[in-house]
């Protein structure tokens, strides 16, 4: 599934790396989407090279399920990741489909800068950044730790 990468903001061109891919995609195989039937699969690799995965979790009540890009975010916040530097979506969707805004807040708040590949079923590719696809976002200074 690593195919060209058509580039959308990041001015590179290359391929989506095959390991995130192939984990985004058994993550998609999990989804859990009996509402929209629009699974998605999320992997990203952390600065210390872990990968993790997330998938869509929906809910009976909406507001109250989950986006793949979330998903693995929260993931790797848990384990004591604070950033990474690649993430990879995959979607069933003809042309990639693009993180909702509210994933692309949790993306940003973590990595601005991090490459993202939107990968669909189909083979094709796009390429960016988390901070192509929300410009101009909102950010606080963090609180320092607490001792």
């Amino acid at each position: 599934m690593s195919g060209d990468a058509s580039s959308s903001g990041t001015g590179q061109e290359r391929p989506a790396p095959s390991d995130l891919v192939m984990h985004a995609r058994r993550a998609w195989e999990h989804a859990y989407a009996p509402y929209s039937r629009f699974r998605v699969g999320a992997a990203l690799r952390a600065d210390d090279g872990t990968i993790y995965v997330g998938a869509n979790v929906e809910n009976a009540s909406y507001g109250l399920g989950r986006c793949a890009e979330q998903t693995a975010v929260q993931a790797m916040a848990t384990a004591g990741g604070r950033s990474f530097g690649e993430l990879v979506v995959y979607t069933a969707a003809t042309t990639p489909a693009s993180p909702c805004g509210a994933c692309r807040q949790v993306l940003f708040e973590f990595s601005p800068h991090a490459t993202v590949w939107l990968v669909g079923t189909g083979g094709e590719v796009r390429i960016t950044t988390v901070a192509s696809l929300l410009p101009d976002a909102f950010s606080l200074d963090p609180l320092p730790p607490t001792a």
